[in-house]
């Protein structure tokens, strides 16, 4: 049986379990219509969630890429200083929880006075502190992993190729730019998608900055006040179901994504995209696996 076929089965226990305890006669009391309604008829609370999360995770990673295209050009120049920096930098924020990074760098800067992230006011929207400060550590914590990402794929070109360029007379950022960084995007991309598929989910971290209305956050007041209390099993198993859309959407594009990039490539064009979306149809590819 293929790979796939067992993982399917594997999870048929899982359900099963999970449909006994909603069968059984316990105090609790099942409300389906509250997973219908989030699910197929969301209000505008959870579409808000579902684009805030969008919003968070999308420039979380900008900012998560830029600091790792530098951190790896630090790990690699020839400068000492800079290449211990940039260890610095990928050492501390790989080696430490993003739970722990989160609640320093706003409930610990603001009580040291530091930094108290006040509102800001951009294009005629209020942009909370809460949602400065989880943006920020998201994307500060994404530039350490996406740094290693970038410096592999770096590795992965040739040297021959950037002497080449410096012997044409381009500069080192020069040659980098447009001769090293374009052929390591072939390697960088696949596990870039894994790290925003990743950053989907991260986002409901968010809930421990409080005021942060992400998609998780979202579902955790609704099961908070209001007439959905109290029904935690309902409104998580929505709010999975929507964390499940968001990132089967993003898998169908990353797939879309890999197979113009991997043209030529007979074992990725094989593959089919359900084989893509459950990691199946294939041998493991050194290009796709995560850096965590």
């Amino acid at each position: 049986m293929a790979v796939g076929g067992w993982r399917v089965l594997a999870t048929l226990p899982l359900a099963a379990l999970m449909l006994a305890g909603c069968s059984g006669s316990g105090s609790y009391i099942y409300d389906w219509s509250i997973f219908v309604d989030a699910v197929v008829r969301p209000d505008g609370l959870i579409l808000t969630g579902v684009w805030l999360t969008l919003i968070i995770s999308v420039v979380a990673q900008m900012i998560g890429v830029l600091l790792g295209v530098f951190s790896a050009l630090g790990r690699t120049a020839r400068l000492l200083p800079l290449r211990v920096l940039a260890g610095l930098y990928v050492w501390l924020f790989r080696g430490t929880p993003l739970l722990v990074q989160l609640t320093f760098f706003f409930f610990g800067l603001s009580v040291a006075k530091i930094y108290t992230w006040p509102p800001i006011e951009l294009f005629g929207l209020s942009i909370s502190g809460e949602i400065q400060a989880g943006v920020f550590a998201l994307g500060v914590n994404e530039g350490a992993y996406m740094s290693e990402i970038v410096r592999a794929g770096i590795l992965a070109v040739d040297r021959g190729q950037l002497e080449a360029a410096r012997s044409l007379g381009m500069t080192y950022r020069l040659a980098m730019l447009r001769v090293v960084l374009p052929q390591a995007a072939r390697v960088i991309i696949p596990p870039l998608g894994n790290e925003f598929n990743n950053m989907l989910k991260t986002t409901s971290l968010l809930v421990v900055l409080g005021n942060v209305p992400e998609l998780y956050v979202t579902f955790s007041r609704k099961n908070g006040s209001g007439p959905t209390s109290f029904h935690p099993f309902e409104l998580f198993l929505a709010a999975a179901v929507w964390y499940l859309l968001l990132t089967t959407i993003w898998s169908l594009a990353q797939a879309r994504i890999e197979r113009r990039l991997s043209q030529g490539d007979r074992r990725d064009e094989d593959r089919g995209l359900l084989d893509r979306l459950l990691g199946t149809g294939g041998k493991p590819d050194a290009r796709t696996r995560g850096v965590r």
